[in-house]
């Protein structure tokens, strides 16, 4: 029984935890800080998260900046064109919903993927299809067939570039 339990106890997680603790507080105290430390270890111990499936993957982390360089850039641009979109005097510009397939063999990086994705304006993935990995997403701005392509191509670019970072490009 104990050998179960100092798989599923990691400190820091309850250290993490403890400093979340104590800013959702907005005081630095003792009892803070004790409350913080038995809650952490509570949650820790009834509610074990499973370990992260890394299956070899090593980060190339020159890529990574890079990407994350591009990202903030795109970021920028796209909360731009957004802004434009919802301010200008013209009709509403046409949405599409869009299946796109997936290379990515790691679900891990499918999710940040995902992520990466959905946190830039003027898209979203609605659906992802893990059996024939698959992405279904929303695109605003879709009023013409250049710009539905435009889209795929990004979202082919974005593919590209976790498996260049996350799964050595293969």
């Amino acid at each position: 029984m104990l050998s179960g339990l100092t798989h599923r106890f990691r400190p820091l997680s309850v250290l993490w935890l403890t400093f979340m603790w104590v800013l959702l507080m907005g005081e630095i105290s003792w009892g803070n800080l004790v409350a913080g430390l038995v809650l952490g270890t509570i949650i820790v111990l009834a509610l074990p998260l499973p370990p992260i499936p890394r299956s070899g993957n090593r980060v190339h982390w020159l890529k990574l900046a890079a990407f994350m360089a591009e990202w903030f850039w795109d970021l920028l641009v796209a909360s731009a064109k957004v802004a434009w979109l919802s301010l200008r005097r013209a009709p509403q510009p046409k949405n599409a919903i869009l299946r796109v397939p997936m290379r990515l063999s790691n679900e891990l990086v499918l999710y940040l993927a995902t992520c990466a994705y959905n946190l830039q304006p003027g898209g979203t993935v609605t659906d992802i299809d893990l059996a024939n990995r698959e992405w279904t997403i929303h695109v605003l701005d879709a009023n013409t067939e250049a710009d539905i392509a435009r889209e795929i191509a990004n979202v082919q670019k974005l593919e590209r570039q976790m498996i260049a970072i996350f799964e050595g490009g293969r």
